[in-house]
């Protein structure tokens, strides 16, 4: 991992892992693509930062980026919210920040991930794309074509004899980020960030943090009957909003 992109890399889980990989002796530099700019107290002299909204239609920037061999995408959002009470245009947006940009940019270096040369690539998708998630229901469709997509173009990558994969990262909630107006706090996600370079290299297809201790569980409920679970996850969404 000499030279990665980091796309959302100014803040939260995209910042820890930028920070991590310029730790690296053998790293020479980490491209940090977002519509925010890294703040002062957390820039590194590894960090070459470009500023860029993914919602806008021109994705030509993209390939000034050829010299990379590890691509990070972890922009995206998400707010607490019954779907009654989410506008209307506020639904395209989701889907032109969390999902859209991902298929574009991958698009953009779909070569080297076909290629035989090592790519390390991954995405930051989230538990909510694996059931629903009532008061994340916009969000969760937006995941949950993410975790589809993942899974369609590693079948494709393993057909074209290619050995490289992209890496679908679902946690659940994520203290320490600035999801959900939170602020970035890197030394509560580092031990994440470290985690999901390991799977990176590893090249694994699939990383969901807790899975032993909390989501195996949960994944098993909602196989056996989903309408149960999801009445369980809006009872429990329902308390932390009350809590908040």
């Amino acid at each position: 991992m000499k030279r990665a992109l980091v796309v959302g890399g100014a803040n939260g889980i995209g910042l820890a892992i930028a920070t991590e990989l310029a730790k690296r002796d053998n790293c020479e530099r980490v491209y940090i693509v977002d519509k925010a700019i890294v703040r002062d107290e957390h820039k590194n002299a590894k960090f070459k930062c470009v500023q860029f909204d993914l919602t806008q239609s021109d994705y030509s920037l993209f390939d000034s980026f050829n010299d990379i061999d590890t691509l990070m995408i972890t922009a995206g959002f998400g707010r607490l919210a019954l779907f009654r009470d989410i506008n209307e245009e506020n639904i395209s947006t989701y889907f032109n920040v969390n999902t859209i940009p991902v298929l574009r940019i991958i698009k953009h270096f779909y070569g080297k991930l076909e290629s035989n040369t090592d790519f390390y690539c991954g995405v930051m998708v989230s538990i909510a794309g694996f059931m629903s998630s009532p008061f994340f229901s916009v969000y969760s469709a937006t995941k949950a074509a993410l975790k589809v997509f993942i899974e369609s173009v590693n079948v494709e990558l393993i057909k074209a004899g290619s050995s490289n994969r992209i890496l679908n990262v679902s946690p659940g909630s994520i203290k320490g980020t600035a999801f959900n107006n939170g602020e970035t706090v890197l030394d509560s996600i580092t031990p994440l960030a470290t985690e999901i370079i390991r799977h990176l290299e590893n090249k694994d297809d699939l990383f969901i943090p807790q899975y032993d201790e909390i989501f195996k569980n949960v994944l098993l409920r909602y196989h056996n009957d989903f309408r149960a679970e999801g009445l369980h996850s809006y009872e429990y969404k329902s308390k932390k909003i009350a809590l908040n």
